[in-house]
């Protein structure tokens, strides 16, 4: 038993990944999500419009960030520059009392801005926009479906590459007329089609079995989805260009995706975390689906108004798929000097 003990401490300290996560994954992860967990709301984006606003504007308490004052602008623009997501409030005081308009899709900041504003009393008049009850499903399963594309896409691609590495295949790959771009397409094209349509299957059991509306253009969702798909197969065909193993793979994979439960605005806002903290979320692709997915099926916003965490996300496709090739390409190199013929010596 003894020896059996040292030899698995041996194997241990030969294997740097899994010592890594042993030691020191448990320690990042509990500071990271540690200053993540968070509920509390300490600071309300807010535009105040209408004729009364610079007077509204001074007497809002410190919660309210007001960042917009436009005494020139409508109610119907109050509306839209929530379902533009360019404020959580916006208060229109072209009404009787002033009318704030609160984007309910963003749950835990409205039900904030309402307790805050239903202090004032009959100051000010609370209207709650695209999540009128604060469901938290309604919330909750647009951001469902692109954590568990995150899932799907990232785990099950990984195992790609890493299953023709063992199997020997990758030999054969390598000495044939394909460019590395072909094999990563080629590979990832199997895996897109199915979760592409796990997401349809996903998105209508959730506005079936919820009862979540989708009040915005398909056609928007489903674009902002297949760039998702694209970025989150990479990533798994990336993690199979760097693992020897299915278990290296795996966790691998289980590390890309552990922060985009928390740190992605999935469960703990944004707005709560410190800024560290809150820039790790900021380079996760799950954090602009959501923002998408919500945005279209909640606000039903316009692409116009959804533009950067589309152009973000396509920039992060490009990042991860030029990554792979280029990973993938040295990878097949080796091998394929290896497969060349030696060259003829010329007789004597």
């Amino acid at each position: 038993m003894r020896a059996m003990i040292l030899k698995e401490f041996l194997e241990l300290r030969r294997d740097k990944r899994t010592l890594a996560m042993l030691i020191a994954l448990p320690i990042v992860l509990l500071i990271i999500f540690g200053y993540a967990a968070n509920f509390t709301i300490t600071d309300i984006s807010t535009h105040v419009v209408g004729p009364q606003a610079e007077a509204v504007g001074r007497a809002l308490p410190p919660l309210f960030d007001v960042t917009e004052i436009d005494p020139t602008a409508t109610g119907q623009d109050a509306q839209d520059q929530v379902r533009d997501n360019e404020a959580n409030v916006v208060i229109d005081t072209g009404t009787t009392p002033p009318t704030a308009y609160i984007d309910g899709s963003d749950l835990f900041t409205a039900q904030t801005a309402s307790a805050a504003l239903g202090r004032v009393g009959d100051r000010v008049t609370v209207d709650i926009l695209y999540n009128p009850d604060l469901t938290t499903s309604w919330v909750m399963v647009p951001a469902l479906v692109g954590l568990i594309l995150t899932f799907i896409g990232t785990i099950v691609t990984s195992l790609g590459l890493v299953r023709e590495r063992q199997s020997g295949t990758l030999e054969q790959l390598a000495v044939m007329p394909f460019r590395p771009s072909d094999v990563i397409v080629g590979k990832i094209a199997p895996y897109f089609i199915l979760a592409a349509l796990d997401m349809v299957v996903v998105t209508l059991l959730g506005v079936w079995i919820f009862g979540v509306p989708f009040n915005g253009s398909p056609l928007v969702f489903g674009v902002g989805a297949a760039i998702f798909l694209f970025v989150v197969l990479g990533v798994g065909v990336f993690i199979s260009t760097v693992s020897q193993t299915q278990g290296q793979a795996i966790q691998t994979a289980i590390l890309f995706v552990m922060p985009q439960i928390l740190l992605s605005g999935f469960i703990f806002p944004l707005s709560a975390m410190p800024a560290a903290i809150r820039w790790i979320g900021y380079c996760l692709p799950l954090t602009y689906f959501v923002q998408i997915a919500q945005g279209v099926m909640l606000r039903a916003a316009p692409i116009a108004s959804l533009w950067v965490p589309f152009v973000v996300i396509t920039g992060m496709a490009i990042v991860v798929f030029t990554a792979a090739v280029l990973r993938f390409r040295r990878d097949l190199a080796p091998r394929q000097r290896r497969e060349q013929p030696a060259p003829e010596q010329a007789p004597a």
